[in-house]
């Protein structure tokens, strides 16, 4: 790990070196405080919707715990971009068992079924994005019809995956299986909830980025918002280096590509795009400190008690 971070640092160095801080630094001095200021609160928006995400799926457990809810869920999102290979997503499970004693085998699966919502909607408003201001072809279409209906179909065979898996006989894995498979949704309101704010949370998230990435660099917004969905979605697959630095950069700059912005402003963009998304987290990070969880909470003495 430390090793890892060294050669990011030293590849970064050299970056900022080529670039040159003055080039790197230029855009910020562009967009106004105010500006900047309502997109922080967007992307502490987007947080708030993913921490009620969590809330509302786990509604008998963590009824009346948003605030610590968000404080979980804020530090997810930055153990996540800091760390690398996802090993950020073992905190979903440490945290949930901590702060509200979920174990994990009830928190795994969720946070796998969040992953694909997530995956999908990315993908989604990708592809719509580009079908409707990049001229992608309308055979396009097509991966559209195929990928908008895959969670629904997910959720109607899991009573017939459970029926499966309970024919076989008992085991540790037979267990296992059933609990992963009672974790997914358990009505059509939990499952609509559930896709309802995972398409909340990215529409915003995603249309902020692209509004700061068209003030870093000179691009439309459909572009912008290419190379905005581009980064984050290497902070969704496997491949994701320590604090996210080289691949989320290379994903805003091949989605970049087409729109014939040169390798040096496609570089600084991507790069001062970055530092907003981990800064914005760090900023969250440090606000929800202030956030009591349960396990912080004492409890009230009775009348007389020492």
């Amino acid at each position: 790990m430390l090793l890892a971070w060294v050669l990011v640092l030293a590849v970064l160095t050299g970056v900022v070196a080529w670039i040159g801080p003055d080039r790197l630094l230029a855009p910020w001095r562009l967009i106004s405080l105010p500006a900047l200021g309502i997109a922080l609160i967007l992307m502490v928006l987007s947080y708030a919707l993913r921490a009620l995400r969590i809330q509302r799926y786990f509604i008998h457990e963590l009824r009346g715990q948003f605030w610590p809810t968000l404080k979980l869920s804020t530090w997810h999102i930055l153990l996540n971009n800091f760390l690398p290979m996802r090993t950020g997503e073992i905190s979903f499970p440490v945290l949930m068992q901590r702060y509200f004693t979920l174990p994990a085998a009830r928190t795994v699966p969720v946070l796998l079924w969040f992953r694909l919502l997530d995956l999908q909607a990315i993908v989604l408003i990708g592809l719509l994005a580009a079908i409707g201001g990049m001229g992608l072809p309308d055979a396009w279409v097509i991966l559209v019809i195929i990928l908008l209906p895959a969670p629904l179909l997910v959720y109607l065979a899991r009573r017939r995956v459970r029926q499966i898996i309970a024919a076989r006989p008992d085991g540790k894995w037979r267990s296992r299986l059933l609990s992963s498979v009672d974790s997914l949704p358990h009505s059509v309101a939990h499952f609509l909830a559930a896709l309802g704010w995972t398409w909340a949370n990215w529409l915003i998230k995603l249309v902020t980025l692209a509004w700061v990435l068209a003030h870093l660099a000179p691009l439309g917004l459909a572009a912008a918002l290419a190379g905005a969905i581009g980064g984050d979605l290497t902070t969704v697959l496997p491949i994701h280096a320590p604090g996210g630095f080289g691949t989320f950069e290379a994903g805003v700059m091949v989605a970049l590509q087409p729109f014939g912005l040169d390798a040096a402003n496609s570089l600084t963009a991507a790069l001062n795009l970055h530092l907003f998304v981990l800064g914005s987290s760090m900023l969250a990070a440090l606000i929800v400190l202030l956030i009591k969880t349960p396990n912080q909470i004492e409890p009230e003495r009775e009348p007389g008690q020492q």
